[in-house]
């Protein structure tokens, strides 16, 4: 078979993100049997380390895939209803009115109208995602603190409602997976964590990926520089962090190769069922936390461009890291790509992040990746 991957416009597409400002990153591309993997720049900005395609990698809410994933399941097997309300499983942390009328489809989507706990986990957040006066010090303030979910869950219940229940736009928010992760934990005896590995990360067979037991990567991984929009110069580097500030929402650790394999695995009817692969890809309008309009399934994301078809993934950022994985509708080209600064974008008198090379260049990469 030829050859459908441009290696030598991937390598180039690579180099350019990272001679745009990015330290290092790192990504696979696979079409059918052909495979690429490249890295550019550097883990470690005070040593030169170079960042290698294997590394381990946060990556953020690319979890909720494996979430939603992992809901699915309980519902093929009879455990979970998706249209039953939240309230039924767990009337202490949602009750009355909202915990009758929220469903479990709902927080999967987005539509549950819950608001967004981390600006009140977080202060240097409040004003999230209008940062203009926003500062990074709680970033450092809670690198080692262990958050309790429920509390996180409380927060988010007890802020002001986005919207009603099922109503259009949802609002993108890490209170519906947490409510989630809970939610697996009631109908599995086991803790969330436990349910998605066994269900969902060992049925992919994916080696390196896994949540974190602590606030670091085990094994090969770069620093995660946060720039926190030009605040925090030179970055600093946040790798070390726990991550019970998000847990089932967006803590996992992974790399590109198993983030492909899971994708593909997952479009391949492997892990859910043809007809709960369908309900994953029915999506609804959805405001993100940049404050665009973006479509969104059951934990899957659609990206399409004119043309060139339709691809599904997630991506995820955590401070300092990010990532992005998509698979083609036909499960044939996939990409995954991993970074290691975030927030790089300054910001305007009003608090709008400004466009930077960077951008230019990621959107060029994904362009490559995705369309050749």
């Amino acid at each position: 078979m030829k050859n459908s991957l441009d290696t030598a416009a991937l390598d180039a597409a690579i180099d350019n993100v990272h001679r745009a400002g990015m330290p290092g990153l790192f990504a696979e591309v696979r079409d059918g049997d052909q495979v690429w993997r490249g890295a550019a720049g550097v883990a470690d900005a005070a040593t030169g380390r170079p960042v290698t395609a294997g590394m381990r990698h946060r990556v953020g809410s690319i979890t909720k895939t494996f979430t939603a994933a992992a809901v699915l399941q309980q519902a093929e097997s009879g455990r979970i209803g998706l249209d039953t309300p939240i309230g039924r499983y767990l009337p202490t942390l949602v009750p009355g009115e909202r915990g009758d009328t929220i469903t479990v489809r709902m927080l999967i989507n987005h539509t549950s109208g819950l608001a967004e706990y981390l600006p009140y986990a977080y202060p240097s957040l409040k004003a999230f995602p209008a940062l203009a006066d926003t500062g990074p010090q709680s970033l450092d303030d809670h690198r080692f603190t262990r958050f309790d979910p429920t509390e996180l869950i409380e927060l988010g219940v007890a802020a002001p409602a986005f919207g009603d229940p099922g109503g259009t736009p949802g609002l993108y928010s890490n209170t519906n997976y947490l409510l989630l992760g809970r939610l697996l934990e009631q109908v599995t005896g086991t803790t969330a964590e436990q349910c998605i590995t066994k269900n969902v990360i060992e049925r992919a067979g994916l080696r390196d990926t896994a949540f974190p037991d602590g606030p670091y990567v085990d094994g090969p991984h770069s620093r995660l520089y946060e720039s926190w929009f030009g605040m925090i110069d030179p970055p600093r580097d946040y790798s070390d962090y726990d991550m019970s500030w998000v847990g089932p929402s967006a803590s996992l650790i992974s790399t590109v190769t198993d983030l492909n394999r899971f994708y593909g695995k997952l479009l391949a009817g492997e892990i859910v069922s043809p007809s709960s692969l369908a309900q994953m890809q029915r999506t609804v309008p959805v405001i993100s936390q940049e404050g665009r309009t973006i479509e969104y399934g059951l934990g899957l994301h659609p990206m399409e461009e004119p043309g060139q078809g339709t691809y599904w993934g997630h991506g995820g950022t955590v401070w300092g890291g990010g990532a992005l994985a998509m698979i083609r509708a036909d499960g044939r080209r996939q990409m995954a790509v991993a970074v290691n600064l975030q927030r790089w974008n300054g910001l305007d008198s009003s608090g709008t992040p400004q466009p930077h090379p960077i951008d230019h260049a990621l959107a060029a990469l994904h362009r490559v990746a995705m369309y050749g």
